[in-house]
């Protein structure tokens, strides 16, 4: 089984080529980068390292749509750009599908923060998601192809579309929880703070559940793609 990584990205050219890196070193799948209209030198770092660089409408599920369409794999990982995914990742995507009725799943996740804040939130994520088995876009999502294809791949929304994706994923089947862990940067915690950070998410959440528009939410919510 191949599985094919697909990033979106805007504006990372501070983080993009450790990414790339990386997830180069760690395995040969495919790597499909998908820019959404930088105006730093994001394009340039990633050229080297992608199989393909792709551009597409902004919008962080509108890109990993296309990245989809554009990829090989008959599984895919979607990755953030400041996300280094666990070194042995293929291999456990590709022993998790392995079991007929896992359609998809995630990794846990490590904050790269020192402190006890960050690990609270890396370990309260992690377990959120293991019980109620819906993952965020941190964690490092994978699907089979086809399951991806027949949900609609992720709603093009500008925000929430990684906890509405999830959802759609868990009702076509088992999903994986593999505890190896991602490694994700603490830079939205450390820029607004770490308790307004997490009141601010929960709230979006919440409002989310209750059926606010994620056009509305957009609106209280800066770090969108």
């Amino acid at each position: 089984m191949r599985v094919s990584v697909i990033i979106p990205t805007l504006n990372e050219a501070g983080t993009i080529e450790q990414t790339l890196s990386w997830v180069r070193q760690a395995s040969a799948c495919e790597i499909v980068v998908v820019d959404g209209g930088s105006d730093d030198d994001t394009a340039e770092c990633a050229r080297p390292y992608a199989g393909q660089l792709i551009y597409a409408p902004r919008g962080r599920a509108r890109q990993m749509n296309a990245g989809a369409r554009a990829a090989d794999g008959e599984a895919l990982l979607f990755l953030h750009a400041d996300t280094l995914p666990p070194a042995q990742f293929a291999e456990l995507i590709v022993a998790a599908l392995a079991d007929p009725e896992v359609v998809g799943g995630r990794f846990d996740v490590h904050v790269d923060a020192p402190g006890l804040a960050f690990r609270m939130i890396g370990g309260l994520m992690n377990l959120r998601s293991r019980f109620t088995g819906i993952a965020t876009g941190d964690q490092g999502i994978f699907v089979r192809r086809g399951v991806f294809e027949t949900i609609g791949g992720y709603p093009e929304w500008d925000i929430m579309e990684d906890l509405e994706f999830s959802h759609q994923l868990k009702r076509a089947g088992k999903i994986a929880c593999l505890r190896a862990r991602v490694k994700t940067s603490a830079r939205r915690w450390q820029k607004h703070g770490v308790i307004k950070t997490i009141l601010l998410m929960w709230g979006l959440r919440l409002c989310h559940f209750f059926g606010v528009s994620p056009t509305a939410l957009k609106a209280f919510y800066a770090d969108t793609r």
